[in-house]
């Protein structure tokens, strides 16, 4: 018995301590880094500019989950609680009337603050917030939030920053909304500005497309059909192909000049 005790206790370290520690995949299979110090995404947008001494402690005070796609992060008419900084995936912004018809105000990428305005207006959301994919984002409570950005001069004018670039893609949207005489110049403006990460190969610009139809029309305030039929006559007059969700632009040009871009 003392034996096999001191084999047993010989080899007990074997396969334990040097096995490697495999960390847990991540939910919806999103590669979330932990801090934002160690995220090697290269987002650009507004809060991953940050400091290093300012991404350290917005870590402290985080709270970072993960969404399946069409979850709601929060509704119009809430109030709001804290602010949501989009790590990874894409959101859309939306607002509804009585009637129930929809209007997409934007979609949002990583980097983007969501709730900013109603928490320093102290005003409920005036918006609804919709995950489109798999997402991963970081709450921060208002308490938090509020104090962060007073002892953080970086983040404080990055807020400002954030706040002045939502007003201007609202009137953006009101005056291309507003003012576009046609469906088709409509759709051509919001292709060009979609398409503006895409990568060219061979000279046609790649871009992925995943929005439905409807999407789309609540986007450019539109309906489905009128979306589906310009989509269409696009395609008939070669100037875009559709391949799935990526979207192939075959002549920018003419849609830059459709939109009067």
């Amino acid at each position: 018995m003392a034996t096999r005790a001191m084999i047993s206790s010989s080899f007990s370290h074997l396969g334990t301590s040097h096995a490697p520690v495999r960390k847990p995949p991540s939910p919806y299979g999103l590669n979330a880094p932990e801090t934002c110090l160690a995220c090697q995404l290269g987002n650009t947008e507004f809060f991953c500019r940050l400091s290093d001494n300012s991404k350290r402690a917005l870590d402290q005070i985080k709270h970072v989950s993960s969404y399946p796609e069409r979850s709601i992060i929060f509704m119009e008419g809430e109030d709001a609680r804290g602010v949501y900084i989009l790590c990874q995936g894409r959101v859309k912004l939306l607002t509804t009337n009585g009637e129930g018809k929809t209007l997409i105000l934007k979609i949002a990428r990583p980097g983007e603050v969501l709730g900013l305005n109603s928490l320093l207006t102290g005003r409920p959301h005036d918006i609804t917030v919709e995950t489109l994919q798999p997402s991963q984002l970081a709450f921060v409570s208002k308490q938090e939030f509020m104090r962060y950005i007073k002892e953080h001069s970086d983040a404080c004018f990055h807020v400002a920053q954030h706040a002045g670039r939502d007003c201007h893609s609202a009137y953006e949207s009101v005056r291309s909304i507003g003012l576009s005489s046609s469906a088709s110049e409509k759709l051509a403006r919001f292709l060009i500005d979609w398409s503006a990460d895409g990568k060219i190969t061979e000279g046609v610009l790649r871009v992925k497309l995943a929005l439905t139809h409807e999407e789309i029309a609540q986007l450019i305030g539109s309906s489905r059909e009128t979306v589906s039929r310009t989509l269409s006559e696009f395609k008939r007059q070669n100037l875009l192909e559709l391949n799935g969700s990526t979207m192939l632009l075959r002549n920018k040009a003419v849609l830059q000049s459709m939109a009067g871009i």
